[in-house]
């Protein structure tokens, strides 16, 4: 009897070093090693990784930078050190001891590449970071519009001074959908690594072998499990790489030319207490929150004027199912564009940007903004929280 039982246990053992114990649907989930080849929608020019990786032998600084939105910053995982991120920063330790790491996590919740153009180089580019892990396909449309704001991400990461190696990451929703369509053409533009987390887990959920609870408590975040899974199928491609031993001897070459549009490469961002008005009437600067300070009012008939300059304008606002309201915004006197605080989701609330005009002209611009009286007929009141103005082709 006592055989049997120490028998069963290995035998857990096994299958738990194996994968992990999951739900009904299935035992344990497939390994990041059997989906890995199906996950690699591209290895890349992989010159900038190399020498990411010269610099790791001689056991020097590396900066690890991630920059994306809430499952970046790792929502559903409560532990840290399974966290995408973190479980790549674990490989890379792991495979050069001699090395010091740092890894800068630029995640923000519900934030998208338009916001992420804006505020790359404060965010991370400001750290110098060496290698640098993009993850926007879920928070992203999957449209030219969006794609636009995302090749300016890439183009900022590819240009700035550190000359960083980047990796792609298409992290995908409960129905299988992303920005993946969009977001790879720009990788396959510039020769980039791409990893696709849906292309490896959703033909399993879609042939019933797993199911989508085992890797996440909602539709978007994943959990411990696929965060893990995630970071595991990155570290297989760097594992790849690296048995290449390749010499790094390429001269980093210039980036191509735009696929899309250079725009959101050269931005700007009013953000918190750099959002200063021409003139304010009605208007308090609050700070309930670092995510959530701004200009607020609840008063119809407050009025806001800044001056940005920039061919594109973004607004962005706090929103969500509370006493909100809506706002009229102008651009040098132009049509005005309603722009509305309340939703009708309970998950709580998030940054919302979005874009008021495009194909200004070049220069300085006046913004007008005005909170109106009216409001959505489910909303109890006409708070509005004005969080950054951004603008991109600023040349």
């Amino acid at each position: 009897m006592k055989k049997s039982v120490v028998l069963f246990l290995i035998l857990i053992q096994i299958v738990v070093g194996k994968g992990q114990t999951i739900g009904s649907k299935a035992s344990i989930l497939p390994s990041a090693e059997s989906l890995l080849p199906r996950a690699i929608v591209s290895e890349g020019d992989q010159t900038r990784l190399q020498a990411v990786f010269a610099k790791a032998k001689m056991g020097r600084k590396i900066v690890i930078g991630v920059l994306g939105g809430s499952i970046t910053e790792g929502a559903a995982c409560r532990n840290v050190d399974k966290r995408y991120a973190n479980v790549v920063l674990a490989w890379w330790k792991k495979t050069f001891p001699q090395a010091d790491f740092r890894l800068v996590n630029a995640g923000i919740g519900a934030t998208g590449s338009n916001y992420g153009a804006m505020r790359v180089k404060r965010d991370l580019l400001s750290e110098s970071p060496d290698f640098v892990i993009v993850e926007f396909a879920v928070n992203d449309a999957n449209n030219r519009e969006d794609a636009e704001c995302y090749e300016g991400v890439v183009r900022q990461v590819l240009n700035s001074p550190q000359k960083p190696a980047l990796l792609l990451l298409f992290m995908m929703k409960k129905n299988g959908t992303n920005a993946q369509e969009w977001e790879s053409r720009i990788g396959s533009h510039y020769g980039l690594p791409m990893i696709s987390y849906r292309d490896a887990i959703w033909p399993e959920i879609q042939t019933g072998k797993i199911g989508w609870e085992q890797i996440s408590p909602d539709v978007v975040h994943p959990n411990e499990a696929g965060h893990v899974l995630a970071g595991e199928l990155i570290s297989g491609l760097l594992e790849k790489a690296l048995l290449k031993d390749q010499e790094n001897k390429s001269k980093i070459e210039d980036i191509p030319l735009p696929l899309l549009s250079d725009s959101f490469e050269f931005t700007t961002l009013a953000d918190g207490e750099d959002l200063i008005p021409l003139n304010n009437k009605g208007w308090v600067f609050d700070v309930p929150t670092r995510r959530s300070a701004g200009w607020k009012s609840s008063t119809p008939g407050s009025k806001l004027e800044f001056e940005i300059s920039g061919k594109i304008i973004y607004l962005s606002c706090w929103r969500y199912k509370g006493p909100m309201g809506k706002v009229k915004v102008s651009i040098d006197g132009g049509q005005p564009y309603i722009v509305d605080a309340w939703f009708d989701q309970d998950w709580g609330g998030y940054r919302y940007m979005v874009q008021i005009r495009k194909d200004l002209k070049q220069g300085k611009h006046i913004v007008q903004i005005e909170l109106l009286p009216e409001k959505n007929a489910q909303s109890t009141g006409n708070e509005f929280r004005i969080l950054c103005l951004g603008a991109a082709g600023v040349k």
